[in-house]
């Protein structure tokens, strides 16, 4: 785990908005902030179920609402609402995506045009609007999903890799434009997740699941930590080096994963 040393005293986290509402990691973490006390959460999506979702045991409140993360005119009105339905927003997390296990060469151009947009474009829109809305509030931490595959994308993800890179840099630019204003930035790098979405693939070494992905953000919420949380951490100092390896042997270590 590589997060900010510069931790502020615990906080308690009361209201969320969950880009991406239907994420298993997006929910579990809501779930596992249940635990610490959040109350009310907007649940964001471009699918929006008849019924709400019952969360935390029925602790939290939960308002859905019906949001396109391409839909660039979208991203104020989404957060209008939900500073409506939830007063003050203590959290943003980011958990829109796109699977990319395979997404490389035989990827057609509008197939890599949707996920650029999907993971990448959408997504780093609305945070610009969340970094906007929490400097102007005084407080409040913005969560960002992103993943091992950023920071060397492989030959059969490489399409996926590079968007979740931008994403990952684009949040960390943020967090030192928002350096100061009381607002801070998480940016959760897990390895493969185990989840819906990764359902009948291989899991890659250090797999892990969306429960321990959010019992890691939990904790760092509770800290008030920024920075970059690695999950597994082991994660960090293996990518460190690996990151840094010749093209060649990363081709032989990567292989067709």
């Amino acid at each position: 785990m590589t997060a900010s040393s510069n931790a502020s005293p615990r906080s308690q986290v009361r209201t969320a908005l969950l880009l991406g509402g239907t994420s298993d990691i997006g929910r579990a973490i809501l779930e596992r902030l249940a635990a610490s006390g959040l109350e009310r959460a907007v649940l964001a999506s471009r699918e929006v179920p008849e019924r709400g979702p019952v969360l935390g045991g029925g602790r939290i409140e939960c308002t859905t609402l019906h949001w396109d993360a391409l839909g660039a005119g979208d991203h104020t009105a989404l957060f209008d609402r939900a500073a409506t339905e939830l007063g003050g927003i203590d959290v943003v997390i980011c958990a829109v995506g796109l699977l990319g296990h395979h997404a490389g060469i035989s990827m057609g151009p509008e197939q890599v045009d949707e996920m650029v947009r999907t993971n990448f474009a959408g997504p780093a829109a609305a945070l610009a609007v969340a970094a906007d809305r929490l400097v102007a509030q005084g407080s409040g931490t913005i969560v960002v999903l992103s993943s091992v595959a950023g920071v060397r994308p492989r030959r059969s993800n490489y399409v996926y890799g590079s968007t979740k890179a931008g994403l990952d840099a684009f949040a960390r630019g943020i967090a030192d434009a928002v350096h100061g204003t009381g607002v801070k930035v998480l940016v959760v790098r897990p390895g493969f997740v185990r989840s819906s979405m990764t359902a009948g693939l291989d899991p890659a070494p250090f797999a892990t699941d969306p429960a321990t992905v959010a019992d890691v953000v939990a904790s760092s919420l509770a800290r008030g930590r920024s920075g970059v949380v690695w999950v597994p951490p082991l994660l960090g100092p293996l990518l460190g080096v690996l990151s840094n390896v010749p093209a060649w042997l990363w081709r032989r270590i990567a292989g067709s994963r």
